[in-house]
């Protein structure tokens, strides 16, 4: 499988996104095409600024404070369970965070923490589907695939969005 993509700068550095022969978003990573590459591996990458121009606008845009919420289609490939626990991380709201535990119990599924943070792990469509804004039960900001650090640039823009 095909999948166009494009490398852009944000106010938090590079990134990279690539959508299917539809249009439908299928990975994001922060980074280069490499970073992309290995979170969606089945897919070959073509480059094409052109398909992702939306993508480009809509995160540039998110990442600047200008923008609260993604109106992107999205198909990241993953397993009945995976996709579940995606839906669930898009329904928490901008500025605020969830445990692992949380996001468990909220898709029925209590006793499934760990598997919670594995499907969390494996989120091919970072920040459009927010896994940044799960922490650990200890408030730990645990568990981010680009770092600490972006993870607490993108909950304190996130919380300064919603202040005030």
């Amino acid at each position: 499988m095909t999948a166009f993509y494009d490398l852009f700068p944000t106010a938090l550095g590079p990134f990279s996104a690539a959508v299917n022969a539809d249009g439908a978003l299928v990975g994001t990573a922060f980074g280069d095409e490499r970073a992309l590459q290995a979170r969606i591996p089945a897919y070959s990458l073509s480059r094409d600024a052109e398909r992702l121009r939306t993508v480009r606008e809509q995160v540039g845009a998110f990442l600047a404070g200008e923008r609260r919420e993604f109106q992107l289609t999205l198909a990241p490939q993953g397993s009945t369970f995976q996709r579940r626990v995606w839906a669930e991380l898009q329904r928490i709201p901008l500025g605020e965070t969830r445990t692992y535990g949380q996001i468990a119990q909220a898709i029925d599924q209590p006793s499934a923490a760990r598997a919670v943070g594995r499907a969390n792990a494996t989120n091919p469509v970072c920040l459009i589907v927010p896994c940044h804004r799960v922490i650990g039960a200890d408030r730990s900001l645990t568990g981010f695939a680009f770092g600490e650090t972006l993870k607490r640039q993108l909950l304190e823009l996130e919380q300064s969005q919603t202040a005030g």
